[in-house]
């Protein structure tokens, strides 16, 4: 074993000189590493990475980090521009419909509960709302109608229904646009509501009517812009987008195939006040005919 001497030097015939302390020095733990250690002066250590490729690697990802939150500022800030522009644009029979339901619902709130249906709970039903709310537009003189929608499952979108009020206007039948649909969704802001959302989504969310009237133009550039903005939120969070909240399926709720029921209330209540037939076994018919004393009675048979 060869010894090395205090201060002295290691020789291999094919590599250069070594300090000897220096090689202790690297393996000792206890020592620490001082203020002009290689590390500021740029030299290779590790892997082969030097301390300044190191300081400039986190220089890059603290400007790509504030390049994506300035990104995502402005993302959001220009869909609530965008979102708030769509909201205050109006013709004048949208803002006839759109009066017009207001004092609907609040009639409605003043009477109270008003279910055919007579389902238990508080309130009234959203399918009685919904007859409810055709009614009194009908009665306003607005060609208001229930309308369902059904549309088939396909590679992009799943099968689904939905059920909205909608107003099909003539007045313009001699223009080229021809008749005018409004819509009229009584829960809309819930259609677009997310669970585990971001804040910047619900603060976007939050801004939207709960009862939308609009045009189906204007609702369909929407709706576009709200899924853009679900699917930058599901991307943020590193959530799952679920089908039902993309696209082609929400525009399906209200411009895909629908068909329209123009007195639904009336059908309700034929159907409710339809008088039930009587039902009689076949093995007591010709028993409760023939005895008098029992013509109205029910017989158990045994």
């Amino acid at each position: 074993m060869t010894r090395i001497p205090a201060g002295g030097t290691v020789k291999y015939s094919s590599e250069p000189e070594i300090e000897a302390d220096m090689i202790f020095g690297f393996l000792d733990d206890t020592e620490e590493w001082s203020s002009g250690s290689s590390c500021n002066s740029g030299e290779s250590y590790g892997g082969g990475t030097t301390a300044g490729n190191l300081l400039e690697e986190e220089e890059e990802e603290e400007d790509e980090s504030s390049c994506n939150v300035e990104e995502n500022k402005a993302f959001w800030e220009s869909q609530d521009k965008l979102l708030l522009a769509n909201l205050r644009r109006s013709s004048s029979i949208e803002a006839k419909i759109r009066q017009a339901t207001k004092e609907a619902l609040r009639e409605s709130n003043l009477v109270g509960k008003n279910c055919v249906c007579q389902r238990p709970g508080p309130e009234t039903c959203r399918n009685c709302m919904r007859r409810e709310i055709s009614d009194r537009l009908r009665h306003a003189g607005f060609n208001c109608g229930i309308c369902k929608s059904k549309w088939k499952s396909s590679k992009d979108t799943l099968s689904g229904e939905h059920t909205y009020l909608e107003v099909v206007d003539n007045s313009n039948s001699n223009s080229k646009k021809g008749e005018m649909r409004v819509v009229i969704e009584l829960n809309f802001r819930g259609e677009f509501e997310m669970a585990r959302a971001s804040e910047e989504y619900n603060q976007l969310i939050n801004k939207l009517p709960e009862v939308y009237v609009g045009k189906i133009e204007r609702l369909q550039a929407l709706i576009k812009l709200l899924c853009s903005a679900s699917k930058k939120c599901a991307k943020d969070r590193k959530i799952h987008m679920a089908p039902w909240r993309k696209q082609k399926y929400m525009q399906a709720k209200w411009i895909g195939t629908r068909e329209q029921k123009s007195s639904a209330s009336t059908l309700q209540v034929e159907r409710l006040e339809q008088p039930q037939r009587q039902r009689t076994s076949m093995l007591t018919f010709d028993l409760l005919n023939n005895i008098s004393g029992f013509k109205n009675a029910a017989i158990r048979v045994v």
